[in-house]
């Protein structure tokens, strides 16, 4: 596969807010009509991903006009908003990308390392529809090693620097007694279920109350981590009751709209969700504040400081590990050439020593060593047949 093939088209919180992003974003449904069509236009290797900061899509195409008119029909979005707002990057810049996506140096918290989750689901969907090919698996499983020799070997994600724990910042820096309130977290997915646990161990609150538009998840968190559930139907009437509402759900709508709110009892209101499941008018209503992911975004803590100065650190473990795919996939062309010589020099030593079996070592080794001088200098005619030559100058031949 030609690596100038290698596409990506994405749109983020670098240039767009929160309300154009949702144009864009795509669940898991959407995202595996959109692989199964990518066929139709003659796409057959590619992957989406999906975030509250994100939604990129790579591929192998002849050009990434077709990508962006893929993601168009697939989202809310149209064509037009998407060429004025997307960036594309091709062959090594996107390769770099993917990279920095997973080690978390492309959040919008720094070091976030819940993306890692959200590329395996990316991925999962992608093999399900069987549009990932050798080149996909091999960039995504390298990306991996790379985040995780980040993670192991940096501070990048120390602290507790998330969405969803800035979302327990704001808490405890603009609601008085918190732990007095009524809290209702709506949404049993992982920022979800992190924002819940971070609720419990940092604030301590008077109640709080798990809802999920399918029931049984909702019960099943309640049950695990000894909360109240309440059932979606009686969404409006525990709206109006909460003093603290968090929402954290994957709807294409609002499922909270001004009209729901009865009186002007303050309540506050935290948008996790991309796209916005919050009715931003919610705040005409007296006493109502809302906030969604941007503005959870610029609440950092001291850690932030440590984070920036890992920077290049991590930077460096990508470069080894992009090294390494670089590696691979220059030999990757040459696989049927390194083959035919293993099979050759197998075949040479058959006919010379017919009454032994062949050394797999020896043939290993010479093979290798064609490898590692391919890698080199990227000429391997001209190796092949030395290699032939030196297998048969061996003692075993003479």
């Amino acid at each position: 596969m030609n690596l100038n093939h290698f596409y990506l088209v994405g749109i983020n919180y670098k240039k767009t807010d929160a309300s154009t992003r949702g144009l864009f974003a795509i669940d898991d449904q959407d995202n595996a009509n959109l692989l199964n069509d990518a066929r139709t236009v003659g796409i057959h290797q590619i992957f989406v991903l999906s975030t509250c900061n994100r939604t990129e899509v790579y591929a192998i195409a002849d050009c990434a006009q077709s990508i962006m008119e893929l993601l168009a029909q697939h989202t809310a979005g149209d064509l037009e908003t998407l060429q004025g707002k997307c960036y594309v990057k091709n062959a090594k810049e996107a390769v770099q990308h993917l990279f920095e996506v997973g080690a978390g140096l492309d959040s919008q918290i720094l070091g976030d390392y819940e993306i890692i989750g959200q590329l395996k689901n990316a991925f999962r969907i992608a093999k399900e529809q069987q549009t990932i090919d050798a080149f996909l698996e091999r960039l995504f499983n390298t990306t991996l090693q790379a985040s995780k020799s980040i993670k192991n070997n940096t501070e990048l994600s120390s602290g507790t620097i998330s969405v969803s724990f800035a979302a327990i910042q704001y808490i405890l820096a603009n609601i008085d007694h918190a732990m007095s309130k009524n809290f209702l977290l709506i949404g049993t997915g992982k920022i979800g279920v992190n924002t819940c646990k971070n609720i419990l161990d940092y604030i301590h609150p008077k109640n709080l109350w798990v809802m999920n538009r399918t029931d049984e998840k909702a019960q099943i968190l309640s049950t695990q981590i000894n909360v109240q559930f309440k059932p979606y139907k009686q969404l409006t009437e525990t709206v109006n009751e909460a003093d603290v509402v968090i929402v954290a759900t994957n709807s294409k709508e609002f499922i909270i709209n001004e009209t729901d709110l009865l009186g002007d009892k303050k309540r506050h209101f935290i948008d996790m969700s991309i796209p916005n499941n919050i009715d931003p008018s919610v705040v005409y209503v007296p006493n109502q504040h809302l906030v969604n992911v941007d503005d959870l975004s610029k609440i950092n803590d001291i850690t932030l400081s440590i984070r920036k100065a890992q920077v290049p650190i991590a930077l460096e473990i990508i470069a080894e590990h992009s090294a390494e795919f670089y590696d691979w996939h220059q030999l990757r062309k040459y696989a049927p050439v390194l083959k035919s010589l293993k099979e050759n020099l197998s075949a040479i030593h058959e006919q010379a020593f017919p009454e032994n079996n062949v050394k797999p070592e020896l043939v290993t080794k010479i093979v290798n060593k064609v490898a590692s001088s391919i890698r080199t200098n990227n000429h391997p005619t001209c190796f092949y047949m030395q290699a032939v030559q030196e297998f048969i100058a061996q003692p075993i031949f003479n």
